[in-house]
């Protein structure tokens, strides 16, 4: 008998498991994938061109809401959790709606799901949204082409606009972004790669992504997504926890599961963190992988013009993700404003109009910080229009994209820009150095 699966998502990991696991399997009826967390993306279908023959008619996005009403309705068997940074009883929480329609309830695990390169594979993943992945990734990156390896970025998936188009993405200009229509979630993770002149491969079908990039590159850097496992095979996993945060080690899915796979615990933001956090984190990480090598890295934040920002009227933006479905209520923007001695920095929530002021309402955590949300257009102008209220005399941007390309505000716009650095010696540097003759001749 055919099985009636709807799949969890939130317009990635969902998309990778139908398509390596269920597109082609004739024992599954894929009816439905659900939304959440990323506004605007239900109401749409996932094409007939990525869904393959057994879908002439494509495979509909509902909202994750409507879970109960589509199981009943669609008579189905199976519901699939495929989405990330997701605490532990929140993922129960979904099993038992599933349970209650006298549906299974299914995880697909990495055998089922990650693909095999031809390449040797660098992984770097988290135990939760914004422990600094990207800078990790982008950091080993650069470091692998500076000793003369043609380095290929595989970005966890952020297709949000036009699938089809979005089937297979390359990304190594500014112009290439225009052209591709990204929002500002995408732009984050983008922009930082095409300025330190590197190339970034990322969309919907991962084993048509995987070999453009093989086909231009001797290794891969696998950079995640929120908190999820990889999408390839990994020959080093390197799974980053964060030291400010070493209380949330083991409370989410699938960051979990990363930090038992990893072959690398990286303790990050050591340098923001107190010594008795940052002990904690490496202390509970070890508890639960103790196989694992362990190094520390920091996230030194720089402002472009910290004189720019002292005795002024401050207003923070800070990156997306990292503060909604993230959980933080600041992030390095308003680190480092606060270190510049601002007049004042504003609360934006008094200011915040539209799409802006209902994510206050949606994510209650939020401190003085405006997220720099951009997934419509709309989003944009509620961005622009929160920050005019404001009155502010400086805008301190937080975010890796260019803040000021995005939207037109009278204010100067300081970015405060974050990397990664080592602590140990040896540390994460001698363990990729050791990576390339292992598996590269």
């Amino acid at each position: 008998m055919t099985r009636r699966l709807v799949i969890l998502g939130a317009a990635g990991r969902d998309f990778h498991n139908f398509n390596v696991a269920h597109r082609d399997d004739k024992s599954v009826q894929v009816v439905a994938f659900t939304a959440q967390q990323i506004p605007g993306i239900s109401g749409r279908l996932y094409p007939a061109e990525l869904a393959g023959p057994r879908y002439p008619d494509g495979i509909p996005i509902v909202a994750e809401d409507d879970l109960e009403a589509l199981c009943d309705r669609e008579k189905v068997d199976a519901v699939e959790l495929a989405y990330s940074d997701l605490a532990h009883t929140d993922v129960m929480h979904l099993a038992s709606r599933a349970l209650a329609c006298g549906c299974d309830f299914e995880l697909l695990g990495p055998r089922r799901t990650m693909l095999k390169s031809k390449l040797p594979v660098i992984a770097v993943s988290a135990v939760r949204t914004g422990c600094g992945k990207s800078q990790t990734a982008r950091w080993i990156a650069q470091r692998l082409s500076h000793r003369g390896r043609r380095v290929a970025v595989l970005r966890h998936p952020m297709p949000y606009g036009d699938l089809t188009r979005q089937r297979v993405q390359r990304f190594g200009s500014r112009d290439e972004l225009e052209r591709a229509d990204c929002t500002n979630e995408e732009r984050e993770e983008y922009e930082p790669y095409i300025e330190a002149n590197g190339t970034v491969f990322a969309g919907v079908d991962y084993a048509s992504i995987l070999a453009a990039a093989e086909n231009e590159a001797d290794l891969i850097v696998w950079d995640g997504g929120n908190n999820d496992f990889p999408f390839l095979q990994p020959d080093c996993h390197i799974v980053l926890v964060d030291a400010l945060r070493p209380d949330q080690i083991a409370s989410h899915h699938p960051g979990e599961a990363a930090l038992r796979m990893a072959d690398v615990i990286l303790i990050s933001k050591t340098d923001a963190a107190s010594g008795a956090d940052a002990q904690a984190a490496l202390e509970h990480a070890l508890a639960v992988n103790p196989a694992a090598r362990i190094v520390r890295g920091a996230s030194p934040i720089v402002l472009d013009d910290p004189k720019a920002v002292t005795g002024r009227r401050v207003l923070v933006v800070d990156d997306g993700p990292t503060l909604t479905h993230g959980g933080m209520a600041y992030g390095a923007g308003y680190v480092a404003a606060s270190g510049a001695h601002p007049a004042e920095i504003v609360d934006p929530r008094k200011f915040a109009v539209r799409e802006i002021a209902e994510l206050y309402r949606k994510y209650p955590h939020l401190g003085r910080v405006v997220p720099a949300v951009g997934y419509s257009q709309n989003e944009l102008l509620a961005l622009r229009d929160t920050i005019a209220a404001s009155h502010a005399e400086i805008v301190v941007s937080g975010t890796p994209l260019d803040l000021a390309a995005r939207i037109d505000i009278p204010q100067r716009i300081v970015r405060a820009r974050y990397s990664f650095a080592e602590v140990d010696d040896p540390g994460l540097g001698a363990i990729v150095d050791a990576f390339v003759p292992k598996y590269l001749t």
